[in-house]
């Protein structure tokens, strides 16, 4: 398929964003080399001034980071602790690469990678490492529709079936809007017709059969989380814009935030430098597989943990050049209810109150607000939590099929907190650490929805 540019306007504005990408990947180099060069660095970025190498701050003995950027305030997060959990964690046996970032009240503290690209190849997982997001494409999807909105170019309020896509819904479906399809209000029964993507089938000609399916629910009313459907967004983009998904996103989020590394689809992932390889139990290498490509805006995305974590800072309100505040609170307010289906761990149902916005989860931990979602496709996790009032979070990317790596998402928020320690990995008790409490509930053992 030919698309058409959008104008020259639209050219000139990505020249420009180009150039300015230009500019933060080198402040990205420089991240990135000094996080490689010193294990044990936390990097404090200030949004007003460019990133040097002496603003990282190394652990003192304490664990405590002592930021001596002017300005900044110490660290909350005891980051020696948190080295050493996921060090436990990385002797799982089905353990095989892992990347974690943090920040605090809006400053990039802590990236690591640990671990192998593939399993005993001594390829080690960097910052710049390339991982899948499975299921935090969405948030994308979202950002650039939610963008579209508000250059007046759609509606979210509109209804889907004036959009011309190929989505067709069961019931009278005239009701369901934009909106709809970012929260998952369709009227479907949950995850429709994913076995067959996976089979193989082309999703357009899965849309546009979804009709033919037993209604769920009345559409617009109840919640049911899709992938094929929700992919409903690339043809809403690629419409409104005459471009392609992959180059609009490049182009309105990823060059201008400085997220060099990141992509969409398959050829992305195994074009980079360093790219983490999918592992099934055991760490039993596996083959990349195409079927979440296919729905690009659903699952689609690849990066490194350092992007992610520019992704992650950009949704605390850190880059309002790029997602104005209107489009965050657009994005993140809740919008439904998301009842529980199946069992659930410890970690689940200490997320409380959750619900769903557009593209993105929203829970309350421990009296604070988090906004957040996971991912997994075969071979790889990923996560994304913050608290978007304190400007804090974690985000974290893994090649193999251990979702329980997830549970340390509240160890972190536990530290930022103040909060007793949990054992939510549910990992012996550290040998160097012999007083840590561990709390008598496990961790969730349950994958993302």
């Amino acid at each position: 398929m030919i698309y058409q540019s959008s104008g020259d306007g639209e050219v000139r504005a990505e020249m420009h964003v180009l150039k300015r990408a230009r500019e933060i990947k080198k402040l990205a180099m420089v991240a990135g080399l000094t996080l490689v060069a010193s294990t044990g660095a936390m990097l404090g970025i200030n949004s007003s001034k460019p990133v040097s190498p002496g603003d990282y701050v190394k652990v003192p003995a304490n664990g405590q980071s002592a930021d001596q950027v002017s300005g900044h305030r110490s660290s909350r997060v005891n980051y020696r602790r948190l080295e050493e959990r996921i060090a436990l964690l990385m002797q799982d046996p089905d353990m095989v690469g892992l990347a974690v970032g943090t920040v605090e009240r809006g400053q990039i503290r802590f990236v690591k990678g640990y671990g192998e690209t593939r399993a005993n190849s001594g390829a080690p997982v960097t910052p710049d490492t390339v991982f899948r997001w499975a299921s935090l494409s969405k948030s994308v999807a979202s950002a650039l529709v939610v963008e579209l909105a508000e250059d007046g170019r759609l509606s979210l309020d509109a209804p889907v079936a004036t959009m011309g896509t190929t989505l067709t819904l069961p019931g009278d479906a005239r009701r369901v809007t934009v909106a709809d399809i970012l929260s998952h209000r369709l009227g479907l029964v949950r995850n429709a017709w994913d076995e067959r993507l996976e089979a193989g089938e082309d999703p357009k000609m899965l849309r546009a059969a979804l009709g033919t399916l037993p209604p769920y629910c009345a559409p617009a009313t109840c919640y049911a989380y899709q992938n094929i459907a929700f992919d409903t967004a690339t043809e809403i983009v690629e419409q409104t814009t005459s471009r392609d998904y992959a180059a609009v996103a490049r182009a309105r989020l990823f060059v201008p935030l400085g997220m060099t590394s990141t992509s969409i689809g398959q050829a992305g992932l195994q074009g980079a430098a360093s790219w983490a390889q999918p592992h099934h139990r055991n760490k039993s290498p596996a083959s990349v597989n195409d079927s979440y490509y296919r729905v690009p805006a659903a699952g689609g995305v690849n990066s490194s943990i350092l992007d992610l974590t520019l992704w992650m800072r950009a949704q605390m309100g850190e880059a309002t050049g790029v997602l104005s505040p209107k489009a965050l609170d657009t994005m993140h307010r809740p919008r439904v209810t998301t009842p529980p289906h199946g069992r659930r761990g410890p970690m689940d149902r200490a997320l409380a109150d959750a619900a769903y916005g557009l593209g993105w989860r929203t829970f309350n931990y421990a009296g604070h607000a988090l906004v957040g979602h996971r991912g997994s496709v075969d071979g790889y996790g990923s996560l994304i939590l913050f608290d978007p009032a304190d400007k804090s979070g974690i985000v974290m990317l893994w090649n193999s099929n251990h979702y329980e790596a997830a549970r340390l998402q509240l160890e972190f928020f536990d530290m930022l907190y103040g909060l007793p320690p949990t054992d939510w990995l549910e990992l012996p008790v550290h040998p160097k650490a012999p007083d840590m409490a561990i709390a008598d509930e496990v961790a969730s053992r349950g994958t993302h929805q």
